[in-house]
């Protein structure tokens, strides 16, 4: 691990010191050729003294093959956690931050299926094609497959990978879902929501076990592999499909809560993982997103110090500290095992909490689907041994794409000899940023821009693999759950951070502020604002009105033009979409299946 690196960095300084000791004895003994040969001694010495040197700055100073543990909390508020001040007990997250980074100006997208796809490949939505927002039931496209994932790039650099929880990146073909996408096994839903305890979506069931079977023809998280010493290397997964494909529909998990189904899961893999190879979780959960369900004790256990009569809060609250307690167990999990001291933690929330729902984004501005700062600054903090510096407050610019890059450059990956291409990334790699407190590189994050012009209508537009559609669509789903765009579609807009600068140009939603823990009875000393759909140029001083109060565009309109101009630069890498539709021919025997097929 990263830890061997730096001793055999250092004991390679060693041993080139006590070369030039013991030569250096020598030419005493030989004054014969004291000159020469004392010369090139120390040249010697020097040189490979350097190139040690050199190397602990370029590699031994950055974590070789850390485990990765990815944390995403759903729809969480930017108040929600103890660290922030909120009511709701999160012990174990913040412990974490306390003693880790915390992230303050860590940028998402504001809503599910795009924030899950920029981390996913290190790429804008502008680029990755979910500018349009979230997928809904059955929606007829998804990621890309020409996009490589964070699971494909670390597969190919030998890393164990999975996926738990909620996906949410396309599930209308096989192709699409995540043992597809690079890893080994998933276990969770494909949609944006389900229900925590009978884990269907509208009526039908979504919660799956998906993996390739394992040369002993088993599931690699069986128990019946406890004890086994061999287990890891007989897992066997093969992208080709040489071995078979399990898709375990699994109902005999029906009455079981999802966050804890979850953390079981991460616990399992952690105990069964072999150490000596690199592992990646990508632990999604769904809390604290709706349905707002939690087992009525935990409500008794979590909630009691709370407003009575505030039900909704209650609930949510609750299933945040099932979820922290759930996180106390992984990492605790890590410790037991031995993997701790070499993992990398990485929590993020895929956007702020719903404006209007019982979370909280105090004090900023705005909820999930606005491109306000309660929208799209995430609660995030790194915690690991392998940090140089840590229990502080790091407050550069960082951007969710940035995490692929991250991890390429901790996993050593080399793009160019891969076997699948990989397109550019708009992510940087923070390593430097999150693990000395230096500048993460960024002076910009483009938050999101939608342009109609950048719409086919064709079903098979040329940009995407070809698809086989079926035209059957006798019946779409409208419900007003699943409407959750960031705006009317005919729309066009444009966000964007430049340095301490915030633009807003175009039709875009606008949302007010939210309480202190969401309490009504704060509301009379903390304005709550409207919502709607409003048209014009706005600009924000972040550094001066980090609440987004005082529009200051027509003062500044040399910076409004500059911003503008960017425009141009971006369309320029913008990715067209086709028609995107809906359908109901994936409800089968009461479950989601993926119900189109390719065209190879």
């Amino acid at each position: 691990g990263s830890f061997s690196i730096l001793l055999l960095h250092k004991g390679l300084l060693l041993y080139h010191f006590l070369i030039y000791i013991s030569l250096s004895s020598c030419t005493e003994s030989s004054k014969s050729s004291t000159g020469g040969f004392r010369f090139e001694v120390m040249f010697t010495f020097v040189l490979s003294f350097l190139l040690c040197w050199t190397y602990g700055l370029s590699e031994g100073s950055i974590p070789y093959r850390p485990h990765i543990l990815l944390i995403v909390a759903d729809d969480m508020g930017y108040q929600d956690v103890g660290f922030r001040g909120s009511d709701i007990l999160t012990p174990n997250l913040d412990r974490l931050a306390g003693e880790g980074v915390v992230l303050e100006n860590h940028y998402v997208m504001p809503q599910c299926s795009p924030t899950r796809a920029s981390l996913l490949t290190g790429r804008y939505a502008i680029r990755t094609g979910f500018w349009a927002g979230n997928i809904p039931p059955n929606g007829e496209w998804g990621l890309r497959l020409n996009e490589t994932t964070m699971a494909d790039m670390l597969k190919r650099n030998g890393y164990r990978t999975h996926a738990i929880g909620k996906w949410h990146c396309g599930m209308h073909t096989w192709q699409h879902t995540p043992v597809k996408r690079g890893f080994d096994t998933f276990l969770g839903f494909y949609m944006g929501a389900n229900d925590y305890f009978t884990h269907e979506v509208e009526g039908d069931f979504d919660f799956r076990e998906d993996y390739y079977e394992t040369s002993a023809g088993k599931d690699p998280h069986d128990t019946s592999s406890d004890g086994d010493p061999h287990f890891e290397d007989k897992i066997r997964k093969d992208q080709s499909n040489d071995a078979p494909f399990v898709d375990n529909m699994r109902r005999d998990l029906i009455g079981s809560y999802n966050t804890n189904l979850f953390t079981d899961r991460a616990v399992s893999l952690i105990s069964h993982h072999n150490s000596s190879q690199p592992l990646f979780i990508y632990l999604a959960y769904n809390a604290p997103h709706w349905p707002h369900q939690a087992p009525a004790d935990a409500l008794e256990q979590y909630t009691s110090h709370m407003n009575k009569s505030d039900s909704r809060r209650k609930k949510y609250a609750a299933m945040v500290s099932i979820m922290d307690r759930g996180i106390g167990r992984v990492v605790g999990a890590l410790e037991s095992y031995g993997l701790r001291e070499d993992t990398l933690i990485v929590f993020t929330s895929d956007n702020g909490g719903g404006f209007g729902s019982p979370s909280s984004n105090y004090p900023l501005r705005g909820g999930k689907r606005s491109f306000q700062e309660g929208g799209v600054r995430a609660v995030s903090f790194v915690n690991s041994p392998l940090l140089e510096k840590s229990g502080y407050v790091n407050r550069h610019l960082h951007h969710v794409t940035d995490w692929f890059r991250t991890f390429q450059v901790l996993a050593r990956d080399k793009p160019k000899q891969a076997v699948k291409f990989q397109h550019d990334l708009d992510g940087l790699n923070i390593w430097d940023s999150i693990s000395h407190n230096k500048s993460s590189g960024r002076d910009e994050v483009l938050l999101n821009m939608n342009l109609a012009s950048m719409r086919h209508l064709e079903p098979e537009p040329v940009y995407v693999l070809p698809i086989e559609y079926h035209h059957n669509h006798s019946e779409v789903y409208n419900h007003s759950v699943w409407r959750e765009t960031m705006l009317d579609e005919n729309h066009d807009f444009f966000v964007l951070r430049q340095g301490y600068w915030k633009l807003f140009a175009g039709t875009y939603l606008e949302f007010g502020w939210t309480s202190r823990n969401n309490l009504k009875s704060d509301l009379s000393s903390y304005k709550r604002g409207g919502s709607g759909l409003v048209k014009g140029v706005k600009l924000y001083n972040l550094k001066s009105d980090p609440l987004e109060e005082r529009n200051v565009a027509d003062e500044h309109p040399d910076i409004v033009s500059r911003m503008i101009a960017k425009i141009t630069e971006y369309k320029d890498n913008m990715t067209w979409i086709g028609e995107r539709k809906v359908s109901s021919d994936g409800r089968k025997n009461g479950g989601w299946y993926p119900w189109v097929t390719l065209k190879l």
